[in-house]
């Protein structure tokens, strides 16, 4: 068994890396991820629940696959909790293939930054245990490896959607502010014949 853990310090708010965590997938960083499917989600007691099913390639070594099989879609289940009141994200996600073989056991949890609010801190976990087949501790060390080259993956993912949720906020900010500039425009130019126009009955 190998676990991996790490922490990590966002410049933003709790909220908009709770948003940003939903619209992680897909991203140009970790294109490993093929699907997202909700399988189930519901609020009990002001918690929001969610159970999706997650399906991507691991780009397993020939020999490795010669080992647990050559399948090239792998999935895994996630679970996961949003609490608004306590400002708290957790999510866990395990493998569902092979995972009588290889299993991956995944946490991470997303909390305001104890010593600044307006940071979001990110505990990450992750457990693997690779049974029955030769030089486990290699694949171990290898999967381990995998999981924290992701990670800083995960973080630049997270990163790119707020940049692109701004970029998206600016955009409508400007369409808006172009709207209202043509309606005013109109409006002026309507009251302005208007007025014209009784100046100068016929």
């Amino acid at each position: 068994m190998k676990i991996w853990t790490n922490e990590h310090t966002f410049n933003h708010p709790w909220e908009t890396i709770v948003q940003a965590t939903w619209r992680k997938y897909p991203n140009p960083m970790n294109t490993a991820v093929k699907g997202i499917d909700v399988i189930d989600r519901k609020v009990e007691n002001g918690i929001l629940k969610s159970h999706r099913l997650i399906s991507s390639q691991w780009g397993l070594p020939n020999w490795a696959r010669s080992v647990v099989g050559s399948t090239n879609i792998f999935y895994a289940s996630e679970r996961s909790e949003v609490n608004p009141i306590t400002r708290q994200m957790t999510l866990e996600t395990t493998n569902l293939t092979y995972g009588h073989v290889i299993a991956v056991d995944e946490r991470l949890c997303y909390q305001p930054h104890p010593e600044d609010n307006s940071k979001t801190l990110l505990k990450q976990e992750a457990v693997v245990t690779v049974r029955g087949i030769p030089l486990s501790s290699y694949v171990e060390n290898m999967l381990t490896s995998k999981i924290s080259h992701n990670a800083g993956k995960g973080r630049l993912a997270i990163e790119w959607v707020i940049n692109k949720l701004d970029s998206e906020v600016q955009d409508f900010k400007s369409s808006t502010d172009e709207i209202l500039n043509q309606t005013k425009k109109s409006i002026d130019d309507i009251t302005r014949n208007h007025n014209t126009d009784f100046s100068n009955p016929a």
